[in-house]
């Protein structure tokens, strides 16, 4: 198999997805963070974000008055297990089942996968990569 190198923090910075309704969301993505152990880290009546990822309502001040549509977003996590918790967590907080965990060699040997559809019908997946050596668990940026 051929090494494969990924690289984090050098293309998005952030996302915003524009929903019909914001506390539908935010019982769904509460639940999926949760599992993979990402907390939500603020929120106003018609927002909230964890790390990149900003969903607001459509009246929001931060939208431009419009649903963003369809979207595919992958969350990475720890091992096998977030993303069963991911996946048990989701539907329980009703997403629906677009993939249910398995391995999906067709990416590349060991990419374990699920995926849901959250409740505007954007694909999130929970992916886990396989054993892999990580030069830090993470990228702290300080202003």
């Amino acid at each position: 198999m051929e090494t494969q190198e990924l690289y984090r923090g050098r293309l998005i910075d952030h996302i915003q997805l524009i929903v019909r309704d914001i506390d539908a969301s935010r019982r769904f993505y509460e639940a999926v963070f949760a599992a993979i152990g990402i907390p939500i880290a603020g929120e106003g009546k018609d927002y909230f974000w964890a790390d990149e990822l900003f969903i607001s309502t459509a009246d929001s001040e931060a939208a431009a008055g419009k649903l963003t549509g369809r979207h595919h977003i992958a969350f990475q996590t720890k091992d096998r297990a977030m993303v069963d918790a991911f996946y048990e967590a989701g539907l329980a907080a009703g997403g629906v089942d677009n993939g249910k965990p398995g391995e999906r060699e067709r990416y590349h040997p060991g990419y374990y996968a699920a995926f849901l559809l959250d409740p505007d019908g954007n694909n999130i997946e929970a992916v886990h990569h396989g054993e892999a050596t990580l030069s830090a668990p993470f990228v702290k940026v300080t202003f």
